[in-house]
C-alpha cells in the first residue's frame, strides 16, 4: 500500500523560507515521479513542481526561481524548498505521485502573513 506523508508547513512571514517533506512507503521512490500540488480556499489545486523517475524538474510559472524540489531516493522523501514566500503561496500542499493509481498525501498547511 502506497502512503505518503508530508511535514513541515506552518506561518511564516512573507519573504521568509519553509522545507517541506513527502516521506514515502509502498513504493520504489526512484521509478516514480513525484509531484507538490496546493490548494487554497476556493480555487481548484494546482500542481506547483514536479521532479520525474530520471530527475528532471518542472515549476509552475509562479513559483519558478523560488521553490524547488529535490528528493532523497535512500530516504524515500521528496522535498519543497519555498523561498521568498508571498501570501498568495498561502495554501494546503500536497505530494501526489501515481502508482497504478492516484496518490496523495493528506497535505500540509502553509500560511504566508505578517
Amino acid at each position: 500500500q502506497v502512503q505518503l506523508v508530508e511535514s513541515g508547513g506552518g506561518l511564516v512571514q512573507p519573504g521568509g523560507s519553509l522545507r517541506l517533506s513527502c516521506a514515502a512507503s509502498g513504493i520504489i521512490f526512484s521509478r516514480y515521479t513525484m509531484e507538490w500540488y496546493r490548494q487554497s480556499p476556493g480555487k481548484e489545486r494546482e500542481l506547483v513542481a514536479r521532479i520525474t523517475s530520471i530527475g528532471s524538474t518542472n515549476y509552475a510559472d509562479s513559483v519558478k526561481g523560488r521553490f524547488t524540489i529535490s528528493r532523497d531516493i535512500p530516504k524515500n522523501t521528496a522535498y519543497l524548498q519555498m523561498n521568498s514566500l508571498k501570501p498568495e503561496d498561502t495554501a494546503v500542499y500536497y505530494c501526489y505521485t501515481w502508482n497504478g493509481g492516484d496518490y496523495w498525501g493528506q497535505g500540509t498547511q502553509v500560511t504566508v502573513s505578517s
